[in-house]
């Protein structure tokens, strides 16, 4: 068997998460079925990481093993001819023997989008705001983020996390006339972790939460305690770090969004 990493982008508005579902469509399943029908053998797929349904992804990561030979330019184009749009291969490569697309990751980084400017071209992509936040206020309280390693507060419930601890790397906003862009760098995510941050903050923005109250509901532990998610459709993750005999093999020098800061 002769393990392969594949590189990737997808727009997450038609499914239901990377990971396969037994009633609805993943993108880990649309791709296991191109490859298996391409290589006439059962192929599994493993990714980087879980995004949740909606989440978009500009840089992905995934691997498989095979027992077939083939010119991984050409298993590119035919993949991408069974897959939807949606979803982009743009290259397939042999890593360092045995490297795991998702143990042997190092960070990844999310970008969340907000906009307060109605615009029918970016609903898919951002998230819309009738009223304009304090980005002071929220980069604020991402410094806070900081501080802490446990993010429990912020799991999704009952999501069979081992432990809630990620080390954060940076937390900040920036703003962009009408848009509002998060970004998030870790060594580890939980499940739904940023949208539920984004939400908390964003209440920070609003003046419902103050920056107290932001550290305490950190330091609960308690999903309840913190904001409702974030919408899924203005989250992207736009980077994961490998070591560098894995990263020099990667292609990051690529534009394919709407916006220049994806």
């Amino acid at each position: 068997m002769t393990r392969y990493f594949m590189q990737l982008s997808f727009k997450g508005t038609n499914f239901h998460g990377w990971q396969r579902q037994k009633n609805a469509s993943s993108i880990q399943q649309t791709l296991e079925k191109a490859l298996s029908t391409v290589l006439r053998e059962k192929i599994t797929v493993t990714g980087a990481g879980r995004t949740d349904a909606g989440v978009h992804a500009k840089f992905f990561v995934a691997h498989f093993d095979t027992t077939k030979d083939f010119n991984p330019a050409e298993l590119t184009k035919k993949i991408n001819g069974l897959t939807p749009g949606d979803i982009v291969v743009y290259k397939i490569f042999q890593p360092p023997v045995k490297a795991h697309a998702r143990f042997d990751a190092i960070s990844r980084t999310y970008k969340y989008f907000v906009h307060t400017r109605p615009n029918p071209f970016i609903n898919e992509y951002s998230y819309f705001l009738y009223w304009t936040p304090d980005v002071d206020k929220m980069n604020q309280a991402a410094q806070i983020l900081l501080e802490y390693e446990d993010f429990k507060a912020f799991s999704k419930a009952h999501s069979g996390a081992k432990h809630y601890l990620c080390k954060l790397y940076q937390a900040y906003w920036e703003q962009e006339d009408d848009k509002f862009i998060f970004t998030i760098k870790a060594n580890r995510f939980l499940r739904n972790m940023v949208r539920a941050i984004v939400g908390t903050l964003l209440d920070v923005g609003k003046g419902r939460i103050d920056l107290n109250d932001f550290r305490k509901i950190i330091e609960t532990r308690n999903r309840r305690a913190a904001s409702l998610s974030a919408p899924a459709n203005g989250l992207f993750l736009v980077d994961i770090q490998y070591p560098e005999n894995i990263e020099k093999l990667l292609d990051k020098n690529y534009e394919v969004f709407w916006h220049s800061n994806i």
